[in-house]
């Protein structure tokens, strides 16, 4: 376990998988974090900033942590500023394990208790409200189990594909793997982005965001798998010659029972080290493809598709509080995954074990 050891000392990787799991529990706790329904707006809350939280009533008496009922008043023609109507009277505290929307903890449990909120006719919206009134913040939290579940899964389709294919090249040789090669090479002569981008343009439009969650992962897993292949088959081809491999010859096995049990097996370090700095490239494609509006569509949330109305240069400018989340955690979760790899390599690096 030296490679256990060298991993809990490297702070990065450390902190890389530490907000990625906070981020992967937050997800599949979505209903239970998130205070509000993320399809449901609220009445006249439309763009709402983040809620203010206040402690004194309007008399100057502290009363704790609470807000007010809260709604957009008329615009500014000059400046586009929207005043704020704020109802004084009704104060609602603030707490923990707050009762509100139903939902299915893990989408197994039925309950209505949710991690914070607001207690009255005052809602709680730390992130504001997007155009439609709805609570940004649990837009985001629910947006989180396509966004990070789309690598996930990209990588447990590509991988094997990449892994068996690169595994029958570099064992088999001759003729299959001149076959497979080539094919590998047209693959990776392909831009992937713009293949992303053509392929998911001709969807039909009729599709539901999950019929498209499956068409982006199926294309980006379908131009992700070669280069894998590629590095396998040469990895491969070193490890057939090796003694366990020539004995397990020798005995007769069949040479696909070989190539799964004796040697895609000794390919698994530089596999896990892959496939954790590949996930954020299905996180990025997501998002791209959201943000131009050919991933997952309205009113379902992706990181991606809440990025779009960044692409409304007053939105940008006066409703910041749209953009910058998604943004912010897009790039975490690049460099959460990407710390982790570089830290599961140097840990898992031969030299260093020896060492």
């Amino acid at each position: 376990m030296d490679w256990w050891k060298k991993l809990k000392n490297n702070p990065l990787a450390r902190s890389g998988a530490s907000l990625l799991l906070v981020f992967y529990i937050t997800v599949m706790a979505a209903g239970f974090v998130a205070p509000y329904d993320p399809y449901v707006g609220q009445q006249d809350g439309a763009l709402l900033p983040p809620t203010r939280i206040y402690w004194q009533d309007r008399t100057g008496e502290l009363i704790g942590p609470h807000v007010y009922p809260t709604t957009q008043g008329p615009v500014d023609l000059e400046t586009g500023d929207r005043a704020l109507i704020v109802d004084r009277t009704q104060p609602s505290p603030l707490g923990l394990f707050v009762k509100g929307d139903p939902y299915k903890l893990f989408g197994v449990f039925p309950t209505d208790i949710h991690l914070f909120g607001a207690k009255g006719e005052g809602k709680l919206n730390i992130l504001g409200t997007d155009e439609q009134a709805r609570d940004q913040f649990s837009r985001i939290v629910y947006g989180g189990q396509i966004s990070l579940s789309i690598g996930l899964v990209g990588i447990a389709i590509s991988f094997p594909l990449g892994m068996l294919i690169g595994g029958i090249s570099g064992y088999f040789g001759g003729w299959a793997d001149a076959v497979l090669m080539r094919m590998v090479e047209v693959l990776m002569t392909i831009p992937g982005i713009y293949l992303l981008v053509a392929l998911a343009a001709v969807l039909p439009p009729g599709l539901t965001s999950t019929q498209r969650f499956l068409m982006i992962v199926a294309i980006t897993s379908f131009i992700s798998w070669a280069g894998l292949a590629r590095v396998i088959r040469g990895q491969v081809l070193s490890i057939k010659e090796r003694e366990f491999v020539q004995a397990a010859k020798v005995m007769g096995a069949n040479p696909f029972y070989i190539i799964v049990r004796h040697v895609l097996p000794q390919t698994a370090t530089y596999a896990i080290i892959s496939a954790t700095l590949s996930i954020p490239s299905f996180i990025v494609a997501e998002s791209v493809l959201s943000l131009i509006g050919l991933g997952i569509q309205q009113p379902d949330p992706s990181w991606g598709n809440l990025l779009s109305s960044a692409s409304n240069a007053s939105i940008l400018v006066l409703q910041p509080w749209l953009i910058w989340p998604p943004a912010v955690l897009i790039i975490l979760t690049v460099l959460a995954f990407n710390l982790l790899g570089d830290g599961l390599r140097d840990a898992l690096d031969p030299r260093s074990l020896q060492g």
